[in-house]
């Protein structure tokens, strides 16, 4: 028994050595700006997307639903997440494409849209007060 349990110490140490990171890191994001801001006019539509670079990995997503609420991703693709691959808006579409592997995701919810995509964007927190959207985590 002894034996069998460090077999499986042994397994767990050398199948975890050297593992790809496949995860989008946390990293701090605090993106605010009014609504007015032209950067932000494409959100005044209902499936307007912008892109804001500088913050979290690859720049964020801001996108208003079809409810009218807005979500935000960071555009790194969930695909093979340590390339930092950018996802880029698909015009006139409500997707956006991982330009690196083919993959898609729907921008209503994040979810994989096309493979080889099989895990959501990563999604961060938007709040609205007044005139005013912040991105937070």
């Amino acid at each position: 028994m002894r034996a069998y349990h460090g077999f499986l110490v042994c397994l767990f140490l050398f199948c975890g050595c050297g593992k790809v990171q496949d995860f989008i890191p946390d990293v701090p994001v605090n993106f605010t700006a009014p609504l007015t801001d032209p950067r932000l006019s494409p959100l005044n539509t209902v499936g307007g997307a912008v892109i804001i670079n500088g913050y979290g990995i690859s720049g964020i997503i801001i996108y208003r639903k079809i409810d009218g609420e807005y979500v935000a991703y960071d555009r790194t693709s969930s695909v093979n997440p340590q390339q930092k691959c950018a996802v880029v808006l698909d015009s006139g579409l409500f997707t956006a494409t991982d330009p690196c592997s083919g993959a898609k995701f729907i921008l209503e919810d994040g979810s994989p849209g096309k493979a080889p995509a099989v895990r959501s964007l990563k999604h961060y927190t938007v709040s609205t007060s007044g005139m005013v959207l912040h991105v937070t985590n």
